[in-house]
């Protein structure tokens, strides 16, 4: 007996078991690092599953990029949306990376150390980090528009500055003194 749907949620689970193990390996180690076969160990699917899914290992990168991002701005969307205030709503971006930045096997930004990897011969890298970095930039233009302040640029670079700062020290304190930065900016005391 054949149970309708089944290989389709055997194929979802298996690309998403693929995707999982990509994701911490390469954000662990890089990309160039990890070869297609620590892949295959880490997901426990055969290589030829893992090529019907990604014809190419820049194929994996891009995907897993793409799936971190609606992970990753989802997260932040859930901690700033439900504040109120519009100028808290903007800090609270800085307390979200606070927190992230302090999480056990933190390691800055995954398209920005994707990009220094694989961004200058990969035009399909190159174009989800551009895409990401994009949308993390509306996300915060929202978030700042509301306020009236006219200060979207300057408080997208304190962001971005602190993720490149704390993946290079290893220390959330970017995200505090960019939060105080941007506190200032914004005239909130």
């Amino acid at each position: 007996m054949r149970i309708a749907g089944v290989p389709c949620v055997l194929s979802r689970l298996d690309r998403e078991a693929l995707l999982d193990a990509a994701e911490r390996l390469f954000y662990e180690q890089g990309v160039q690092a990890v070869g297609m076969d620590e892949v295959r160990a880490a997901s426990g699917l055969p290589l030829k599953r893992i090529y019907r899914f990604f014809a190419a290992k820049e194929d994996l990168v891009v995907a897993m990029l793409e799936r971190r991002d609606q992970r990753w701005r989802a997260s932040l969307t859930a901690r700033v949306e439900p504040i109120a205030d519009p100028r808290e709503r903007v800090l609270a971006i800085f307390d979200w990376l606070a927190e992230w930045f302090a999480e056990p096997g933190f390691r800055g930004c995954a398209w920005i150390n994707v990009n220094g990897e694989l961004g200058p011969s990969s035009e399909a890298v190159l174009a989800e980090v551009r895409s990401h970095k994009q949308a993390f930039h509306d996300q915060i233009a929202a978030w700042v528009h509301a306020t009236g302040m006219p200060v979207v640029e300057p408080v997208f670079l304190l962001a971005e500055g602190a993720i490149v700062t704390a993946g290079i020290r290893g220390d959330p304190a970017p995200a505090r003194q960019a939060r105080a930065a941007v506190a200032t900016l914004l005239g909130t005391p």
